[in-house]
């Protein structure tokens, strides 16, 4: 959870959907903090939806809702605020509509009306909807997340305009004493042993393969270089299977056994049949579970050697001076690791306790767009790996949404608990905090400072890069305070 918090703080977007809901620097106190306020314009239509007809009762069906999070709100705008609505829209229209046939600004208000009915309606709602709805929400004393849902509405001029809305909120909980909520705290401090395994591993990593000019057989620990054919039994159509000048371990963790049985004592130039089973559990989906017979061609034996571990060593390995000089950047550089795991690793448990301790409902919309922003992350990790657009298509994204939802139900209430927190503790972000992760942001992007800054400011994404801050620096007062 901490790694996605600091991937998604670095786009400029949201761990969640309620981090939208700030976007005004100096929220209004108390639950009001989180209130999305629709605007003058622009988001009526997801207030009112894509309803067309003039008469009677319109249905909208949105995603499924929390019933525990969601609120009703009925909404009648009198007649005459409605017409008067109305002969405003349709004289603006009258004054820049352009119809073959008629001068501009000549248009009758009858052919205005014809032209242009379904467009008139939306301006007409969007010009009254959005602010009384909002007041009647502040009203009700919730903190509204997502778009409304219209379960009903009649527009009509001359008539009143009558809407009925369902949405979600924020539900008021409790998060008395928090403060006593506790997890185990690891050590970070690093042992000898972990030093010396980092550095067998840095010495493994620069260890060179020889050939053997000595004619023998091959021996456990060899590598033997090798060229290979094989079919896939029960699948003669299948692609056959095969490499050239490949190298094998024999005896190695990650050598197919039957390998490992079949060339352990055949000599250079040698043809061997092998039938190599494959586990369920393979890796390689093209061969999991399946048996491949193949042909194999021993053309060489080459054996992997060591370096000493010197002050030689310490130079090709980077810029530094003497064996010391490594194993000092070696412990600086584990330690780091290691805490940074640990203090991760402690701090989901802690979210986990406080997620028990503090139970309840979170609103659906939050929920889908975590799974959302979840996928989103998954789907561009796997074009990273190679995955076309057509691969990605046969995705069963309804199992795969259905496994992000309990991290995602977890994300949200996390957010929302941290959120509540820092409220509590008063914590702050300073200028000079918010402009050092725009100054990251901007290394990773690619992007100018100033640039970006006016883009996440336009967007709302200057808010959210905070709130997230806030969010982390509250994660992090609550690690600290924690018994060691």
């Amino acid at each position: 959870m901490e790694n996605e918090w600091r991937a998604k703080r670095l786009e400029g977007k949201p761990l969640s959907s309620v981090d939208t809901l700030e976007n005004n620097p100096e929220p209004t106190p108390a639950e009001t903090a989180h209130t999305h306020e629709l605007p003058d314009s622009g988001e009526a239509h997801g207030l009112a939806g894509e309803h067309t007809h003039d008469h009677d009762h319109d249905h909208q069906h949105g995603p499924v809702l929390n019933p525990d999070c969601t609120r009703e709100l009925v909404l009648d705008i009198p007649a005459e605020d409605v017409s008067k609505s109305f002969r405003s829209v349709i004289r603006n229209y009258q004054k820049y509509a352009k119809i073959p046939g008629f001068r501009a600004g000549k248009v009758p208000e009858t052919v205005i009306k014809r032209r242009y009915a379904s467009e008139i309606r939306k301006d007409v709602i969007d010009g009254l909807l959005p602010e009384r709805f909002n007041q009647a929400v502040r009203e009700l004393g919730v903190a509204p997340v997502g778009q409304p849902q219209v379960t009903e509405l009649t527009v009509d001029d001359g008539s009143p305009l009558h809407v009925k809305a369902v949405f979600e909120f924020i539900p008021a909980f409790s998060i008395e004493g928090y403060q006593n909520v506790t997890v185990p705290k690891p050590s970070v401090e690093i042992t000898e042993d972990e030093v010396q395994q980092e550095m067998a591993q840095l010495r493994e990593s620069r260890a060179t393969i020889e050939p053997v000019e000595e004619d023998r057989a091959l021996v456990d620990g060899d590598w033997a270089q090798i060229s290979y054919k094989g079919t896939i039994e029960g699948e003669p159509e299948a692609a056959p299977v095969d490499g050239e000048d490949t190298l094998v371990e024999i005896g190695g963790k990650d050598t197919v056994e039957a390998f490992t049985t079949a060339l352990r004592g055949a000599r250079p130039g040698e043809t061997l049949n092998v039938a190599a089973a494959y586990p369920a559990e393979y890796p390689e989906p093209k061969l999991s579970g399946k048996t491949v017979d193949y042909t194999i061609e021993v053309k060489g034996i080459k054996k992997r050697t060591l370096p000493e571990v010197n002050d030689d060593f310490a130079k090709e390995v980077g810029a530094f001076e003497s064996l010391a000089d490594l194993e000092t950047r070696v412990r600086e550089n584990l330690a780091n690791r290691k805490r940074r795991s640990v203090e991760g690793e402690t701090k989901d448990k802690l979210f986990a306790a406080l997620i028990e301790r503090f139970p309840f409902p979170v609103p659906e919309s939050l929920v889908q767009e975590q799974i959302d922003a979840r996928l989103e992350r998954g789907l561009r990790a796997l074009a990273a790996q190679g995955m076309d657009t057509e691969q990605m298509r046969k995705l069963d994204f309804g199992r795969l949404r259905a496994a992000q939802r309990d991290s995602a139900v977890a994300e949200v209430k996390t957010s929302l608990l941290l959120e509540r927190i820092a409220r509590e503790e008063n914590v702050t972000i300073s200028e000079e905090e918010l402009d050092r992760e725009i100054h990251l942001a901007a290394l990773q992007s690619r992007e100018p400072v100033d640039t970006l800054k006016v883009r996440l400011t336009q967007d709302g994404g200057l808010a959210r890069i905070r709130e997230q801050l806030k969010r982390e620096k509250t994660a992090h007062l609550l690690y600290e305070r924690l018994p060691a």
